[in-house]
């Protein structure tokens, strides 16, 4: 199996994983698929080379990546410069104009959030083409609340945005006394007037981060380029 390409500040956590049994069936998993998978195999653990470890301040949690041809590239709720903004990722725009009166991005690139310190994880990782949730209960679960699991262990006065009840199931492996829980529905256009509309995640979150003497995140995204 291919040695995965993640930033060295994750490898005392999840290097180890890689060998495990539960891992290698995923991979064999992977491999027999006979459809295309989404993300491309190289952006699998793109959110662990973008935002290192010890510059986590924020984690959004997602479910699965976006199941349509080029959408997905490694980042939850994020997509690559030039594609449609998908519905759930414009929901998160609207709430972040009536939280903090940021314009909507006209892209939906995620990519500079990522660069700050948000943690844009999915809790599993692949999809198969036009098939939302066909990877999941694969072993990626295993695997990605290993990285929330080291994440409340070693770090401090972190912000964890669950969004819908497969987020917020995690909720039990967070330390709410060190770290801050954000709950709210899904931003999907099929909950989000349930509780994620008026929610006010991304204000919450740079307050936590100042009361705790760090930078705030800068959610306005810059001007599509390239």
């Amino acid at each position: 199996m291919h040695q995965p390409s993640v930033s060295p500040s994750w490898d005392p956590y999840l290097a180890a994983e890689f060998d495990k049994p539960y891992m290698q069936a995923l991979h064999s998993f992977l491999h027999r698929q006979q459809t295309v998978i989404h993300p491309p195999a190289n952006q699998w653990y793109a959110a662990f080379r973008q935002t290192p470890f010890e510059r986590v301040k924020v984690v959004i949690l997602g479910q699965d990546p976006y199941h349509g041809s080029g959408q997905a590239h490694g980042l939850s709720f994020s997509v690559p410069h030039g594609v449609r903004i998908p519905p759930s990722l414009r929901n998160i725009y609207r709430e972040l104009q009536q939280d903090l009166d940021i314009r909507p991005a006209t892209h939906g690139n995620l990519l500079s959030w990522a660069a700050q310190g948000v943690l844009l994880l999915n809790s599993t990782l692949t999809v198969a083409d036009g098939s939302p949730a066909s990877h999941q209960k694969q072993g990626w679960e295993q695997f990605t609340d290993r990285a929330l699991q080291a994440l409340n262990a070693d770090r401090e006065h972190l912000v964890f945005m669950l969004w819908g009840n497969a987020a917020q199931a995690k909720a039990d492996m967070i330390d709410a006394t060190r770290h801050l829980i954000l709950k709210a529905t899904h931003p999907s256009p099929l909950s989000a007037y349930r509780g994620f509309f008026g929610c006010r995640h991304f204000s919450q979150a740079n307050s936590w981060l100042q009361t705790h003497g760090r930078s705030p995140i800068d959610w306005q995204l810059s001007a599509e380029i390239g």
